[in-house]
Parts: structure tokens; C-alpha cells; sequence
């Protein structure tokens, strides 16, 4: 029977987090704090933690780089949300969590809303393959150096791009290589906690040279910007004279993700040529986005999915390259060469090995 360690400080939490994992079918066992989690980790073999951020004594992030560092094993974090917590959430998952959970409290969450999450996510991350635990960047230095040649070079082209479990990582990455300058709009939905979203944009601003915002009603879609997706809205495209605008939607239909990447990617396909688009599909679980993609490729758009070797969760990509909605499939890293390489190449900056 595959074991998990719940580290949180709250008696209650444990109790309650312990409850439902066991549930679930799993052999459970806590610590109360960073000193006693170490201990157990390191004298023990979990197949997953979830683990709380703040805790006393030893923090959740330092218990996660000691983790990383010296047995690198499956992290979800369960922590409240704060504005504080948000930004500790993201250095988490550059460590190497994989994912992460919102505590049910002020943001009334109810319980067997909570209950649902932690279940589906714990069967999702207890199955990723141990090489995939740390962000796959062991294939940069090799392959950062190829160019990937295209007959789109020095052509508008809008990018879309989707992401869900593993893709905060990739995106990071991502906004880190594209220079102030890029030509190219950029468009990207992430499943996040709705809540975190503005802080992630504004966290992808800060740490990149290109512009990073949240989408709001009417933003252009221009080169030299990056658009994250608003939560609780989908991220959909009009024209308004001469530009392609972001429209924000609520959604109608009671759908599993919002935004959803399936609605950008057709919305895009409703007011720009097809020969102008390229999606992008990146690691999650699930098959949001493979449709979309289906109809890109039928329409004569460039379509690209993630390969197996650097995705985090091999679902949504695996899933359009299985329908036939890929044209190319690329890891990561070719990815970025390729995005890169669509830019003029005097404007665009070279990748640091």
C-alpha cells in the first residue's frame, strides 16, 4: 500500500486531511512540525507529502529544499491562502512541488468541495514517475543550443499557449527567455486557484524582461506583452478595429476549468487567420485544450503539445497528440528554442546556458 505523510502543525488539519486520505485508500502518517517531518522523511519511504507552509520552527519551504536536496519525494502543498503564502507557494513550486491546495477558511471553500480536491490531486500526483518530481531541467544545457528553423520567422504570429499541473514551472521559465521586445502577443491560460492568479502575473512581471499582465476586458493583444488568463472568467478574443482584444467571459456552462483552454483556443480561431496562430499545449492532467487544438490543426493553425520526456503530468498533451491535433511535439526546452526562433532575430536576446 502506497504511504503519504501529512505534515501540518493543526491537530484539526491532520485529523481532517488524514481522514481523507485514508479514505481514499491510502496508509497515512503525520508530524506536527518541520523537525519531526525531517526525521520521519529521512527514516522512511513516502510515496507523497503534503505539506503546510507556515509551520513552526522549520518553515514548510526550508522542509522542502532539505527534501529536495537529500530524497526528493512527491509534494503537494495544503496551505491557507494569504498574499504572503501565495508568494512562499511559488518559490514551493520552483523547489519542486508539484502541485498545490488551497485550506478551506476564509475564502469559504466548503469541506467536501476541499475533500474532492485533495482526493482527485492525491491520485494524480501519487502516479507521476519519480524522475519527474524535480522540474525537468536536467535537458536545458543540451538542448537550449539546438535552433529550430520555420517558415514563420519575421511573421506575426499570435501564440496560445495552456498549462495545468507542473506548468507555473515552465511558464516562469518561459517569461524569463522572452525579451522585452519579442514580437510576438503571447496568451496563456494556467489552472490555478483563481485567487493566485494575479499574484502569479504579477510575479511573472517582475522576474522577466517582457511585459506580464492579468487579462482584463479589452487588453490588446500586442507584441512585447504576455496575457495570463483572469480567474473565475475565460479568456476569449474580438476585434476591435484594427486589434485583437481579450474579452472576459463568466462562465455559463458549469465547465471543469476556468478559464478553460479549450475557449481560448477556439475563441482565437474566431477573429485570426488560422496560418497567423500557434497553440501550445504543456503538462496537466486531463484533456482541457486537446479539442482546441483539434480545430487549430483542421483549420491550418500550427499546433504543438509537450512531449513525454519533460512533461510533469502527460495528460492534456498526450491527449491532443492521440486525437490528432499536433503538428509538432516538442520537450520544453525545444519549445522555447522554437519560440525564440520566431522572433527577429535582431530583437531577440540569446539563451544563457
Amino acid at each position: 500500500m502506497k504511504k503519504i505523510l501529512v505534515v501540518d502543525d493543526s491537530s484539526f488539519a491532520r485529523k481532517i486531511l488524514s481522514k481523507i486520505i485514508s479514505d481514499t485508500g491510502f496508509d497515512v502518517d503525520t508530524a506536527s512540525d518541520g523537525e519531526e517531518a525531517l526525521k520521519k522523511v529521512f527514516s522512511q519511504n513516502f510515496d507523497l507529502i503534503t505539506l503546510d507552509i507556515e509551520m513552526p520552527g522549520i518553515s514548510g519551504i526550508e522542509v522542502l529544499k532539505q527534501i529536495m536536496e537529500k530524497k526528493p519525494t512527491r509534494v503537494i502543498i495544503i496551505s491557507s491562502f494569504t498574499t504572503e503564502n501565495a508568494d512562499l507557494t511559488f518559490e514551493a513550486l520552483n523547489l519542486g512541488a508539484l502541485t498545490y491546495i488551497t485550506k478551506p477558511g476564509r475564502l469559504g471553500v466548503d469541506l467536501k468541495k476541499i475533500e474532492e480536491m485533495i482526493k482527485s490531486k492525491i491520485i494524480e500526483i501519487i502516479n507521476i514517475p519519480e524522475d519527474k518530481i524535480l522540474p525537468a531541467r536536467r535537458f536545458y544545457h543540451s538542448e537550449l543550443n539546438k535552433t529550430y528553423k520555420s517558415r514563420y520567422e519575421n511573421n506575426q504570429k499570435f501564440i496560445f499557449i495552456g498549462a495545468s499541473t507542473g506548468g507555473p514551472k515552465h511558464i516562469e521559465d518561459l517569461v524569463k527567455v522572452l525579451p522585452f521586445n519579442y514580437p510576438h502577443p503571447v496568451c496563456i491560460v494556467q489552472h490555478m486557484p483563481s485567487e493566485f492568479i494575479s499574484k502569479f502575473a504579477r510575479r511573472l512581471d517582475s522576474i522577466s524582461s517582457i511585459k506580464v499582465v492579468e487579462a482584463k476586458d479589452g487588453e490588446v493583444l500586442e507584441g512585447g506583452k504576455v496575457i495570463l488568463g483572469k480567474g473565475s472568467y475565460h479568456l476569449t478574443f474580438d476585434k476591435d478595429a484594427d486589434n485583437i482584444v481579450c474579452r472576459l467571459k463568466p462562465d455559463m456552462e458549469n465547465s471543469l476549468f476556468v478559464p478553460s483552454i479549450d475557449k481560448m483556443f477556439i475563441s482565437a480561431l474566431k477573429v485570426i487567420e488560422p496560418e497567423k496562430i500557434i497553440g501550445i499545449l504543456l503538462t496537466g492532467i486531463g484533456s482541457d485544450g486537446a479539442e482546441g487544438l483539434l480545430k487549430m490543426k483542421k483549420s491550418g493553425a500550427l499546433t504543438i503539445s509537450e512531449s513525454e520526456e519533460t512533461a510533469v503530468v502527460y495528460g492534456m498533451p498526450k491527449k491532443a497528440y492521440e486525437i490528432g491535433a499536433v503538428s509538432k511535439k516538442m520537450s520544453f526546452p525545444q519549445i522555447l528554442n522554437f519560440l525564440i526562433s520566431i522572433g527577429d532575430k535582431k530583437d531577440v536576446q540569446k539563451i544563457q546556458s
